[in-house]
């Protein structure tokens, strides 16, 4: 099987791709380097230096001609997209419709989309199902809901089989330490730095941290999954951030100085989403639990710190 992963240099997407290929499947990287990074990717992959939003994607297909795409390419920063949300819409909503328009052309089998739980918006109860009602709070969250409602329409006129998996809060390896787009990363990287942790509200409000490898694991399922679905992909686990910075601080073997600051207005209280769908037909959980993948990914960077100083 042929598999054409949209940033494949990413965070997320790289571990698709080991994921894909110790499957023994073939793997086609598409990815602008933007966020991402080469190095990530493994050695004797075929890889495209190619913006998703741009006409010489086409040439990817034509000459691999993919049986699966997963498209996880993205901008992913809710701050970004607020600010900018011509550029988000251009690259989450128009770049995934580059996509479909080439998926259909080319007689993909299945595409998978990386969408994600910011297209719920404020939650009136938890665990969110998919059922939930869809109120976008964010253009992110705007732009990945407007994506999603492209691929129900090609799948209706054209027939395009796709699995659209709903991520929770994603951590671990290879997440940008500086950007905002997760919490975890920007902890880590002040816990091992000794920086003071800034906490809007009193820390009690809740998120739900998936581990890389787990949300990698569900691509896979989703890649075989013979029926066209929407899914959470999570852990059905609140975790306050106060219980984020106490594994911080048993991970990191030191005291932290936290800054608790006012709740900023708009900020969910609450979120965490049931993944008893997926459970059910993609028979997919995670099996990763938050201590040890918080253990995992501190000791991730702190060797990378180590890597620095050497050098």
């Amino acid at each position: 099987m042929k598999v054409l992963v949209t940033g494949g240099a990413g965070f997320i997407g790289s571990f698709i791709v080991e994921e894909v290929m110790d499957r023994g499947w073939e793997v086609i990287v598409v990815d602008d380097l933007s966020t991402g990074n080469l190095s990530f990717v493994p050695e004797g992959v075929s890889f495209y230096n190619v913006d998703i939003c741009s006409p010489s994607l086409e040439h990817v297909f034509l000459l691999h001609n993919p049986d699966v795409v997963i498209h996880q390419a993205a901008q992913v920063s809710v701050e970004f997209s607020n600010h900018h949300p011509l550029k988000d819409c251009e690259i989450n909503a128009l770049g995934t419709l580059n996509i479909l328009k080439l998926c259909a052309k080319y007689n993909v089998s299945k595409l998978v989309y990386a969408s994600s739980a910011a297209v719920y918006g404020m939650a009136k109860e938890v665990p969110l199902t998919e059922e939930h009602n869809v109120l976008p709070i964010s253009f992110y969250g705007l732009s990945k809901y407007t994506a999603e409602q492209y691929i129900h329409l090609y799948h209706k006129l054209y027939g395009l089989s796709y699995t659209i998996l709903r991520y929770s809060n994603v951590y671990g390896m290879r997440q940008n330490m500086h950007s905002e787009a997760g919490v975890v990363s920007i902890f880590v990287n002040k816990a091992i730095n000794n920086q003071t942790l800034t906490v809007y509200g009193d820390g009690s409000q809740t998120r739900d941290f998936i581990f890389v490898r787990d949300i990698a694991k569900a691509n896979i399922q989703a890649a075989q999954y013979s029926g066209s679905e929407t899914f959470n992909i999570s852990t059905n686990q609140p975790i306050s951030l106060n219980d984020l910075i106490v594994e911080l601080q048993k991970s990191t073997n030191h005291l932290l100085e936290i800054d608790y600051k006012s709740a900023r207005t708009g900020d969910i209280k609450d979120s965490y989403l049931s993944y008893e769908l997926a459970n059910h037909l993609l028979e997919w959980e995670p099996q990763t639990s938050f201590e040890s993948g918080i253990k995992e990914t501190i000791a991730y960077y702190q060797s990378l710190v180590k890597i620095e100083k050497f050098v």
